[in-house]
């Protein structure tokens, strides 16, 4: 067994874990919708210039059916994912959400493509969702909004089910046009709800370079290896390694924010490194 597809794997999701760092650079108030509608705008039309000018794309033979559900999928999560923020912050949404990603992952790929959660991925989701609950664990009461909790679970929902529907597009298309269509076909989803706030902040130069790199690295390449990796893999299995996005964040935050991080949360860093481990070196020698 290949240790390289979750190793690519597990950096798409440290890169995806550096945008929360990144936006501390933006300038004004801003939709987080209207930053994930220029992120994928900006990955998706960075790729697709380059895909088109080296003619990667068959538009008779093209799995639009994959295509267009991979670009549903991905920016129903965004938007759902942000809309739970707003209902439950940062720390709920953030473990509800990616959280309960991986499980649905399990759930999807077991109902619709019968194939089975393995004892190891099982072990290693159950480490890292519990570390990722530690992580953001916060003390004192904590009033809990059912409306947040629904969006955030959808969120966790939208992703799985991108993973799981991304892996079938790239059995029909090159890895690099297929996350090419995919943000573009986002982006284009996401301007009527980003449009209502406005494009002027773009205007700044901060901003500009701050959303470049969101774009090219934290999404053109983020995802490029993400697509990548599950290849090889399974979806469930590329949805728990994902759990590093909240661990990179949170050690970002920690050591170039200033962050605190109590006991509890170094206890849920340790977890879901335990649960990466497993799931990278027990998958290997189970095979």
């Amino acid at each position: 067994m290949k240790i390289f597809p979750y190793i690519i794997v597990l950096l798409s999701a440290i890169l995806w874990g550096t945008t929360g760092t990144t936006q501390t650079f933006l300038q004004g108030d801003i939709s987080p919708i209207a930053v994930a509608c220029i992120r994928s705008a900006i990955g998706g039309g960075a790729l697709l210039i380059i895909t088109l000018s080296a003619r990667m794309i068959h538009w008779q033979t093209w799995p639009w059916k994959w295509n267009i559900l991979a670009a549903i999928s991905i920016a129903l999560f965004q938007g759902f994912f942000f809309s739970s923020i707003r209902y439950t912050g940062v720390a709920i949404g953030t473990v509800v959400t990616i959280g309960s990603a991986p499980v649905f992952a399990g759930i999807l790929e077991w109902l619709i493509w019968k194939v089975k959660p393995t004892k190891t991925w099982v072990i290693s989701t159950t480490f890292a969702i519990v570390g990722c609950i530690l992580l953001f664990a916060v003390g004192g009461d904590t009033t809990v909004n059912s409306l947040g909790i629904l969006l955030a679970l959808s969120g966790g929902c939208m992703f799985a089910l991108y993973t799981n529907v991304s892996k079938r597009l790239t059995e029909k298309a090159a890895t690099l046009p297929a996350v090419a269509m995919t943000f573009s076909l986002c982006a284009v989803l996401l301007v009527p709800f980003a449009w209502q706030g406005g494009f002027s902040w773009m205007g700044i130069s901060e901003n500009i370079w701050t959303m470049t790199y969101m774009g090219l690295m934290a999404t053109s390449l983020a995802y490029v290896l993400f697509l990548g990796g599950l290849r090889a893999i399974s979806s469930s299995a590329a949805v728990t390694l994902s759990l590093a996005e909240p661990l990179t964040a949170a050690l970002l935050g920690a050591f170039f924010l200033g962050e605190y991080l109590a006991w509890t949360s170094w206890l849920g860093v340790v977890l879901i490194f335990a649960g990466i481990l497993v799931l990278t070196i027990g998958t290997r020698v189970s095979r």
